[in-house]
């Protein structure tokens, strides 16, 4: 049996598929249609970090295809998330799942492909940090999970944004919750591919395919070697940021037992 089978069916955020040549296929959810953000307990943002936890171990992964299901990759939270009573306790299990998710992404060794099947408005990040990014022309990419909502980009945004648009750019994005369509996207480097919709999955299977003939070691050190430099910017400033998100929740919050979604 092989390892796929132990946390194939592990996560009610994703379907996982994988074919013969390794190449394993992600479509994150919810209730099977587009991703709402969440961070309850046993919600998308507690499973997702022990979800690429997994991938990475998984030695059969030769490849990676992320997207996410129906009109959108995702575009905002869910109705049942809020900050009813946060404190510290909560944002403790809070900050060690936010360092996870892209921790444990970016610990994926192998070629990672993502699909912007639709506008990607909460943790666009996920798929941005792809070795390869298809776009469907309907797809968009911004950050309206948190200056919207009064919380403080600052968990992995702060970093990703500015690494792929530039400093003042990226900051003025952040602040502004500007929305890029992808054929802007393109022109600014953030995808590599704008296909027509309905074809941005085919062409990532296009691509794997092609990859997937490669030895397993290129694929992994590869992928490594490209990514060393990414993951030491994380280990340096994501937790810092994900420390000065709680305090300004806690501090508008917490106090008050105030409602409010979270990113």
């Amino acid at each position: 049996m092989s390892l796929l089978e132990n946390y194939r069916e592990r996560y009610t955020c994703a379907r996982l598929s994988r074919s013969d040549d390794g190449i394993l296929e992600v479509s994150l959810h919810t209730d099977g249609g587009p991703l709402l953000w969440g961070v309850d307990p046993h919600n998308v943002h507690e499973q997702i970090g022990q979800l690429f936890y997994d991938i990475g171990h998984d030695r059969e992964n030769r490849l990676v295809i992320l997207t996410g299901t129906g009109d959108n990759f995702c575009v905002g939270g869910h109705p049942s998330q809020s900050l009813e009573r946060l404190g510290p306790r909560w944002w403790d299990r809070v900050f060690k799942e936010g360092k996870d998710l892209l921790m444990n992404l970016m610990d994926i060794e192998v070629p990672i492909i993502g699909v912007a099947n639709g506008p990607a408005h909460y943790h666009a990040e996920l798929l941005l940090l792809s070795d390869i990014v298809i776009a469907s022309e309907r797809a968009s990419f911004g950050d309206t999970a948190h200056i919207p909502n009064g919380i403080v980009p600052s968990d992995g945004v702060h970093i990703v944004w500015q690494m792929l648009l530039g400093i003042n750019r990226a900051r003025a994005l952040l602040l502004t919750s500007q929305i890029l369509p992808a054929r802007q996207a393109l022109d600014l480097g953030l995808v590599h591919e704008v296909v027509s919709p309905g074809k941005e999955l085919g062409r990532a299977r296009e691509h794997a395919a092609r990859l997937a003939v490669k030895p397993d070691l290129m694929l992994r050190y590869s992928r490594a070697a490209m990514t060393q430099h990414i993951k030491r910017r994380l280990l340096d400033d994501l937790g810092f940021g994900l420390a000065v998100e709680g305090l300004a929740a806690l501090s508008r919050y917490g106090a008050n037992h105030e409602q409010a979604k979270m990113p």
